[in-house]
C-alpha cells in the first residue's frame, strides 16, 4: 500500500472518530441516548410544567414558583398528625436531605394536606424534629384548594379532583422536578428501593 493511501486512511479514520464524537454530543444534549446516559423522561402532557403557587414555610416566609426557579427539587405531601405513611416517608426524605443539603441548587418542598391544623408554628416544630433547615427544606402551608391543585395538576402525585372542604389528599409519591419546572420522575416515598432510585436520578438530573 502506498504512503498516500495510508495517509488517506488515517485521515478519514480520524475524521470519522471526530464526527461520531460530535454527533454523540449533539444527541446527548438532546435525548442522551448516544455515547452517554439516557436523560430522565418528562412526565405529563407535552409542555407540562408545575404551575405557579404561593405558600408559607415553617419560618413564616412566603415561597413562590420564583423561589424554585433554576432549582432541582423533590415535592411531597404529608400532614403532621399522620401516623401511617408520613413518618416513613419523612424518615426517607431525611436521607435525601442529608445527601443534598449543601447543594445550593437543590430543595425539598413538603406540603401539608391539612392546612387548618398545620400552622406555621406546628410546621416549625415538625421541621425541627426532622433536622430541617428552612434554607433548603421547606414545610409549606396555605390555601387548601391551591395545595391540592398543585398535587394533582402540577406534581401529578394524586389523580383525584377537588370535592370541597372534606376533600383529602393522602399520597405516598415523591415528585422530582427539574430546573425548568418539569416533572422528571415519581417515586414511592415509603419504599427504600424507590428512594434509592430517586437519589440516583437526582444525581443524573444534576448532570444534565
Amino acid at each position: 500500500m502506498s504512503k498516500k493511501a495510508i495517509t488517506l486512511i488515517v485521515f478519514f479514520a480520524v475524521l470519522s472518530v471526530g464526527f461520531l464524537g460530535y454527533a454523540g454530543f449533539l444527541i446527548k444534549a438532546d435525548r442522551g441516548t448516544f455515547l452517554g446516559k439516557e436523560k430522565l423522561p418528562i412526565l405529563g402532557a407535552p409542555g407540562h410544567v408545575v404551575q405557579g403557587f404561593s405558600f408559607t414555610d415553617q419560618e413564616g416566609n412566603t415561597r413562590t414558583k420564583e423561589d424554585v426557579k433554576d432549582k432541582i427539587y423533590v415535592a411531597e405531601y404529608f400532614f403532621t398528625t399522620c401516623t401511617g405513611i408520613c413518618p416513613k416517608m419523612n424518615a426517607n426524605m431525611e436521607k435525601i436531605y442529608a445527601k443534598y443539603k449543601n447543594k445550593p441548587d437543590f430543595l425539598i418542598l413538603s406540603h401539608t394536606v391539612d392546612p387548618e391544623h398545620d400552622s406555621v408554628p406546628v410546621l416549625k416544630a415538625y421541621a425541627a424534629k426532622h433536622g430541617a433547615d428552612a434554607k433548603n427544606w421547606w414545610f409549606l402551608t396555605g390555601d387548601k384548594k391551591q395545595l391540592y391543585a398543585l398535587a394533582r395538576q402540577g406534581y401529578l402525585v394524586d389523580d383525584g379532583t377537588y370535592t370541597g372542604e372534606d376533600d383529602f389528599v393522602h399520597t405516598q409519591w415523591f415528585a422530582l422536578v427539574d430546573k425548568t419546572g418539569q416533572v422528571r420522575g415519581l417515586y414511592e416515598g415509603t419504599k427504600q428501593q424507590d428512594v434509592n432510585k430517586l437519589i440516583v436520578d437526582i444525581d443524573r438530573l444534576m448532570e444534565e
